[in-house]
């Protein structure tokens, strides 16, 4: 892959090394696999369990994604906000958005953790939940969701490290929670030396565990990497400019993302009424499309933190091809993945399941993810690339009115009332995530962002 370099105006790092995509991206890439391979690990060593297992994390999982997304707002902005103030090489100004940053999201994150803990068992009903799967399920959402709070500071932390450009540390961390993680759920599912089997609460333990132990590595990095303290006195103190700036990239940017989760909370509701076997069918396709979608998700946010960088040091059209040239690689690799997974749906899915009813309706699937796949990778890309010029309500209208006027609808009308089931629902996610990838095309040739530069 040719690496774009940015020029030296542009970068100013603790470290004063030049960021290219590549350098930047592929430690994104591997993070955020590892991210999914969590995910993945606990779905995989449950099916060993039960089935009604995977269903019932699956669910909660749903609404934990949602948590994430009302997390990763203050981070998303943290991203692009220092990155910005980098490029134009106002170090003093990054370093108090830092602060901020911390500050802002541990207190929404404690408050909305709290609230999950003591609404768990009424927001599985709103999910649909059938009465066998509910147990599982609440104990996985009170324990991994009240603890959540951690998850948006480990995003926080992560999100300050990839803004002077240091992807390797965050790499590493997720590579040693993920061990953790395996480790744990290990013990807990199979029960190795005598050790209690505890299924469902023994994941949500290991899962819990091995972020506490990421968040403490985590602010140890971060106070060598740019010498920023645990100071409580400059984390709660509030900078109104610049909780102004992160709110305004990030709620935008954390709309788009509430959109399309509470979107694919009622398509999950959808499903539900298809039964338990299509719940899980659905979990299985969605964690093995995981690894198509984390090609264009790593190069995205490598692109957006050069872009950023760009658009602090007021080079538009650097930004401009950069975004263009990472659209390109991002559909290619989309495409190519999506073939060979195809391929190989059978044995890939065969992995998670041996239903043969499973095996078969999720291969489907993954066959129509060849043209699912290259359409997202058009709003990956270019999503990002708008929130790092600052131009970020326009993803958000459009997700609202392609998610929720024309998606819903479809899968509804094809997955439910013409009994299409998962098919059905599958050419919703392909017509809307190709609406709104050309809008947002257009949206970048036009330039119209270049007006939203913010730092």
């Amino acid at each position: 892959m040719k690496q774009a370099v940015l020029k030296p105006t542009a970068v100013t790092q603790t470290s004063e090394k030049n960021l290219s995509l590549f350098s930047l991206t592929w430690p994104i890439f591997i993070e955020v696999s590892l991210y999914m391979f969590m995910g993945n690990a606990d779905t995989l060593m449950l099916s060993q369990y039960s089935d009604n297992s995977v269903a019932a994390v699956g669910v909660s999982n749903q609404i934990l994604n949602l948590l994430i997304v009302m997390f990763s707002f203050i981070a998303t902005g943290t991203t692009i906000i220092i990155s910005q103030f980098l490029g134009s090489k106002q170090k003093k100004e990054a370093m108090e958005v830092a602060y901020v940053s911390i500050g802002a999201n541990f207190v929404i994150s404690f408050v909305i953790s709290a609230a999950v803990f003591l609404a768990a068992v009424p927001l599985l009903n709103m999910m649909g939940l059938s009465g066998e799967l509910i147990p599982d399920a609440k104990v996985f959402l009170e324990i991994v969701g009240g603890l959540s709070f951690i998850q948006a500071l480990i995003m926080t932390y992560s999100a300050i490290l990839k803004s002077y450009g240091y992807t390797k540390d965050t790499m590493y961390v997720t590579i040693g929670m993920n061990v953790l993680n395996i480790i744990g759920n290990y013990f807990f599912i199979f029960g190795p030396f005598g050790f209690p089997v505890l299924g469902v609460t023994g994941v949500a333990i290991s899962t819990s565990v091995a972020r506490i132990i990421g968040l403490a590595v985590m602010i140890i990095i971060v106070k060598k990497r740019i010498n920023l303290s645990l100071s409580l006195k400059k984390v709660f103190h509030v900078h109104k400019e610049h909780l102004r700036k992160l709110v305004k990239i990030g709620i935008p940017s954390a709309g788009e993302q509430l959109s399309y989760n509470g979107s694919q909370m009622i398509v999950t509701y959808f499903i539900a009424i298809l039964g338990a076997q299509a719940l899980t069918t659905k979990v299985y396709t969605q964690n093995i499309m995981m690894f198509i979608i984390l090609f264009g998700t790593a190069i995205s946010q490598g692109t957006q933190i050069l872009i950023s960088r760009n658009i602090g040091a007021k080079q538009f059209d650097e930004a401009y091809e950069r975004c263009m040239k990472s659209l390109y690689w991002a559909i290619g690799i989309a495409a190519g993945t999506s073939i060979i997974i195809s391929i190989f749906s059978k044995q890939v899915v065969g992995i998670f399941s041996q239903n043969p009813e499973i095996i078969a309706t999720a291969s489907m699937l993954i066959v129509m993810t060849i043209i699912l796949e290259p359409g997202r990778s058009f709003n990956v890309v270019i999503i990002n690339s708008l929130r790092a010029a600052g131009d970020a309500k326009f993803p958000v209208y459009m997700a609202m009115l392609s998610m929720w006027g024309i998606g819903l609808p479809i899968a509804y009308l094809l997955g439910i009332h013409l009994g299409y089931g998962l098919a059905g629902i599958w050419i919703s996610f392909i017509v809307d995530e190709w609406f709104r990838g050309i809008l947002m095309y257009r949206r970048w040739r036009s330039r119209i962002w270049i007006k939203k530069g913010m730092a």
